[in-house]
Order: C-alpha cells, then sequence, then structure tokens
C-alpha cells in the first residue's frame, strides 16, 4: 500500500478490531440475543476508542505535551502518526495518490 493509505487502512482496522475486543473481553452487549444489535455495540465502541485516541493525539500536539504521549495515542489507533495528504480536489489525483 503507498505511504499515506497504509496509515489509514490501519487507523481505520485498529479501533474497530479494539472495539471488538473491548466488547468480548468486559462482556458488553452479551446478553443481547440479535447478532445485529451486538455488531452495533462493537462498532460503538470502537468508535468511542478512535475518538478518544484521536483526541488525546490532538490535544497532546496543541497544548504541546510531550511527544510520547502523542506517539501513544497513535501507535493504540494502529500507526503512530496521523495520515497525510497532499491537498487537491482533483478525484484523478486522489486515486493516484491511494495505489502502490
Amino acid at each position: 500500500m503507498s505511504g499515506s493509505l497504509f496509515p489509514s487502512v490501519l487507523r481505520t482496522v485498529v479501533p474497530l478490531v479494539a472495539g471488538w475486543i473491548i466488547v468480548a473481553l468486559t462482556g458488553l452487549g452479551f446478553s443481547v440475543d440479535s447478532n445485529t444489535a451486538q455488531t452495533a455495540i462493537a462498532f460503538a465502541v470502537a468508535g468511542a476508542y478512535y475518538l478518544v485516541f484521536r483526541l488525546v493525539e490532538r490535544a497532546a500536539k496543541k497544548f504541546r505535551g510531550p511527544a510520547w504521549v502523542r506517539g501513544a495515542a497513535g501507535a493504540l489507533l494502529g500507526y503512530a502518526q496521523p495520515p497525510r495528504y497532499k491537498a487537491t480536489d482533483d478525484v484523478a489525483e486522489l486515486i493516484r495518490q491511494s495505489r502502490p
């Protein structure tokens, strides 16, 4: 995967896996009979997981917190640095950037 696509994929997949693990380990939602409801709970936990660590990462940068806090928050999202994208309105260019 290209340079900025790999971190982006990791930062999507890692919170989803973390949400599923948190639900599995804590028993959240296991009294729900519906698989759909169970999945929804896991995704909600994953979304909260992502939001918390992304906010910590941004706050540490904004308030000039220790670099290890940003690195740790980023690592818990799957990649220590947020992906960087070139600014463009050209859809074809965005597609080219996402290819290996």
